[in-house]
């Protein structure tokens, strides 16, 4: 660990700023200094500071509200076939509750529902980009079960965006879908997740 406390004040500032730079509440947000090897060492007092961390987290973030009295819906992102496992569809709970052994229906691209048993239910989160992305560049967006090539527009005077980044930006889809404002989408390359984001305007 550290032990110069003027160093880890300065760190600690420098995080408020970066915080308050993207919106965030930098001067409120709780700062717990820790070390997670020295905990998973068994040292005592890094392991009270994991815990502190979780109180902090348990009392500083709202528990999302979830809806979850509504029929179950989730529109399928992603497909693979695991051996052993069969087929697995991927994407993100929109509503509604799930548990093995419940029998859904998978709805579109065919005239009638197919009918289906659920077998296992996984939790899972990918990394994003690593690297820039600049004007020009063209990922899949995810709008519910639809998914388009866009070639994105970065705004004047903006000349990357960086992973981790917020920017609003202009996106020209190459075929035209059903969408409105405040739709949520989901921006994929190469099979993983590499952005989200809500459409805020439609220009026509």
């Amino acid at each position: 660990m550290v032990d110069d406390e003027e160093l880890l004040e300065l760190v600690e500032m420098e995080v408020r700023d970066l915080l308050s730079e993207y919106d965030f509440p930098g001067d409120d947000v709780p700062v717990i200094k820790g070390s997670a090897l020295k905990a998973l060492e068994g040292e005592p007092e890094w392991e009270e500071k994991i815990v502190e961390l979780m109180d902090a987290v348990d009392s500083y973030i709202p528990t999302p509200e979830r809806d979850t009295e509504k029929p179950f819906m989730m529109p399928v992102e992603d497909v693979f076939s695991i051996t052993g496992r069969g087929t697995v569809a991927t994407g993100r709970v929109e509503r509604g509750q799930v548990k093995v052994g419940d029998v859904v229906e998978i709805i579109g691209l065919a005239e009638e529902a197919k009918s289906t048993t659920v077998t296992g239910v996984e939790m899972f989160q990918e990394g994003g980009r690593h690297t820039p992305f600049f004007s020009n560049y063209r990922p899949q967006f995810y709008f519910r079960t639809t998914d388009v090539t866009g070639v994105i527009n970065l705004p004047e005077g903006v000349e990357m965006v960086m992973p981790g980044d917020n920017i609003e930006m202009n996106v020209e889809l190459i075929s035209p879908i059903a969408l409105e404002e405040g739709t949520k989408f989901s921006i994929r390359e190469g099979g993983r997740t590499v952005g989200a984001g809500v459409v805020a305007s439609i220009q026509k």
